[in-house]
C-alpha cells in the first residue's frame, strides 16, 4: 500500500516555455501539491496546505520519488 494517495494530475502543456505536471495528493493526513517538470520530471515547486494557506512543503526525496514514478506511470 502506498503511503500517499494522489488525488487529482493535470498536464499544463502551455506553462511558460516547458510542460509541466501537477499532482495534488494526501500524504500523512495532510494535502500537498508538487510540480514537475514534464520533459524530465524534475521538482518545479511543492506545497502543504494548512489552515486555509499553501506553504512549502519539506518532502522526503523518498516520497519525492515514489510520487514522481506514479506520475511518470500515469503520462
Amino acid at each position: 500500500m502506498k503511503p500517499y494517495e494522489i488525488l487529482n494530475m493535470i498536464i499544463d502543456e502551455e506553462a511558460y516555455d516547458q510542460e509541466e505536471v501537477t499532482a495534488d495528493f494526501t500524504y500523512q493526513d495532510e494535502d500537498y501539491s508538487i510540480t514537475f517538470k514534464k520533459g524530465d520530471l524534475e521538482v518545479v515547486n511543492a506545497w502543504v496546505f494548512k489552515n486555509g494557506t499553501s506553504l512549502p512543503a519539506n518532502l522526503s526525496e523518498n516520497i519525492i520519488e515514489l510520487i514522481r514514478v506514479d506520475v511518470k506511470n500515469r503520462i
